[in-house]
């Protein structure tokens, strides 16, 4: 497409036509899983894991997570909302994770729900309030010091988004990514009254395992979400298994990246 079309073009039409040529690329990319626009997996022939934590409200793990990772020497991935940023109480342990050298991403600014949970191509907000929400979680990051060309990887709220958002996140300079489906790990925020939807730490933890042993390639290239932090009411905290978790998995043969090491593009 040259710039005199591109120019002449309505911007929803020309948005459509860029989207339609990042499909195209992904078509041809064969180191990576996509779902609806999103990275949801890395390379499957390598024995490669990226570590990503969310956090919005909840940071109570947050200091046995660094540790842990310190321990380990590992490197991971903490996406995390503006409203988690500009939360005096924990700018230290902020300033900690980028110290330790882990990548810190955009979560979005006030975790908003951008899709009807019951019908996907449902949008819940416009391009400007998608691109406002984004920027202010941008510029909570950059008060920190990190700048948003060092972090062009973008987790959606809730996880939760569809094509629309992705090229919104594509045309704004961003790759959205998201966790790779299959185990538990994301559900470490349930907490017992959430009935048949909790998922106890031993669960979780059972379920990557199986997932492992179980599927062809096994965690090859996984994104494994959990969280930073989670609520009261949630006593049962998984974090406080991560260092189990790392040995099993490091015993396996597995080695441990940032998500931008991830999905580093092959030469």
């Amino acid at each position: 497409m040259n710039h005199a079309a591109a120019a002449s073009m309505p911007a929803s039409i020309f948005l459509i036509c860029l989207f339609g040529l990042a499909l195209a690329a992904q078509e041809l990319d064969t180191h990576y899983t996509y779902d609806h626009g999103g990275i949801i997996r890395g390379d499957r022939n390598k024995r490669e894991i990226a570590l990503v934590f969310t956090g919005d409200t909840f940071a109570d793990g947050g200091t046995h997570i660094r540790q842990v990772l310190s321990q380990q020497q590992i490197k991971a991935s903490f996406f995390l909302t503006g409203n988690f940023y500009r939360e005096p109480n924990f700018k230290s342990l902020i300033e900690g994770l980028i110290v330790d050298g882990h990548y810190l991403g955009a979560h979005s600014d006030a975790h908003l729900l951008y899709c009807v949970w019951e019908n996907r191509d449902s949008l819940l907000v416009t391009q400007e309030q998608f691109i406002a929400d984004l920027a202010a979680n941008y510029q909570e990051m950059e008060k920190l010091g990190i700048a948003k060309t060092a972090a062009r990887y973008f987790l959606p709220p809730y996880e939760w988004y569809n094509a629309t958002i992705s090229a919104w996140a594509q045309a704004w300079g961003l790759q959205l990514i998201n966790y790779t489906p299959g185990t538990r790990s994301p559900a470490d925020y349930t907490y017992p009254e959430m009935q048949t939807r909790y998922a106890p730490s031993a669960t979780i933890f059972q379920s990557i395992l199986s997932y492992e042993t179980s599927h062809a390639g096994g965690l090859n290239g996984f994104i494994l979400l959990s969280h930073i932090g989670t609520d009261p009411r949630r006593t049962d905290k998984f974090y406080f298994s991560l260092e189990k978790l790392l040995q099993t998995l490091r015993e396996k043969g597995y080695r441990f990246k940032r998500i931008d090491e991830l999905l580093e593009r092959p030469e």
